[in-house]
């Protein structure tokens, strides 16, 4: 399968207003988990107007939230795919550029020192594009993902000592959604890596924050580690928007790599509870937008 570039670019474009707009369904159904578990009034009050937010900002075609983010693009190639990578990272750009001007959101993109905003959603490496293979015949699957500043300003890495064991890890996750409250914009989904290097580490926690919602990890320890981590950071009564209750978080997702024998690295990501993404599927048969 050749991929023709130009529905590359639309695409790239297409997902980053699609992603600013849409709350994707898996979304949408943890807000009623929590709506209908939550035990406190106020917290039940403020999740009721969360989403009404949502459902607002949908019927009249807006954005679901002022910060438009860094641009993240995922892609995976599959097999029998031929494109030029280069190229395809420019096409990428281009609509990302695109999708900015054209639909005039907010630019949320500066230098690092200068602070000059380029009006483009992009700059020096950004967007950020990760490039993966996959098993799949014949499809190419771009995934959007605008990272809002809340979110990834509460981001953490700790090179734990492996006598410290499971305990720091454990530890070192409820510090962090303790300290986060509610800057991360609650409820949250707590990302988690662990082992790797420092690097893997952290983003294996980003992969986590941004899996959709109901998907376990497919280590069995990993798993294991959320099942625990969960109720234990809604315990926290963090509850949304820091004010207090039991929906901290929808989720604690982890993510796990093979590390040295010396190493006990341990990272937190989080997402906000606008938890936006967008995917489009090429295949021989034309391009699918989804989530």
């Amino acid at each position: 399968m050749k991929i023709d570039l130009r529905q590359v670019e639309e695409a790239a474009k297409e997902l980053y207003i699609r992603a600013l707009k849409r709350l994707p369904p898996d979304v949408k159904q943890g807000f009623d988990a929590l709506a209908k578990s939550e035990t406190d009034a106020g917290a039940r009050r403020m999740l009721g107007t969360m989403i009404r937010n949502i459902g607002v900002a949908e019927d009249t075609d807006n954005l679901l939230c002022q910060d438009t983010g860094i641009p993240i693009y995922n892609v995976w190639i599959g097999r029998g795919v031929e494109l030029d990578g280069v190229a395809l990272k420019l096409a990428i750009r281009r609509g990302c550029e695109r999708s900015t001007r054209e639909y005039s959101f907010r630019s949320s993109i500066v230098h690092p020192t200068t602070r000059v905003n380029e009006q483009t959603s992009c700059g020096r490496g950004v967007p950020i594009i990760n490039v993966d293979f996959s098993e799949d015949e014949e499809s190419l699957v771009i995934e959007m993902l605008p990272k809002g500043s809340g979110s990834e300003n509460n981001s953490w890495l700790r090179m734990a000592v492996p006598a410290e064991g499971v305990d720091a890890i454990k530890t070192f996750v409820i510090d962090c959604v303790l300290e986060a409250g509610g800057k991360t914009c609650p409820p949250t989904i707590v990302g988690v890596g662990v082992g790797g290097t420092a690097d893997l580490c952290v983003h294996l926690a980003k992969v986590a924050a941004t899996r959709a919602l109901g998907t376990h990890c497919d280590d069995p320890e990993g798993a294991r580690l959320e099942e625990e981590l969960g109720p234990a950071v809604n315990m926290l009564g963090v509850g949304p928007q820091g004010l207090g209750g039991d929906s901290t978080a929808f989720a604690v997702h982890v993510e796990t790599a093979a590390t040295h024998i010396t190493m006990n690295p341990v990272a937190v990501n989080m997402q906000c509870h606008s938890a936006r993404r967008a995917r489009a599927t090429f295949r021989p048969s034309g391009v699918e937008y989804g989530y």
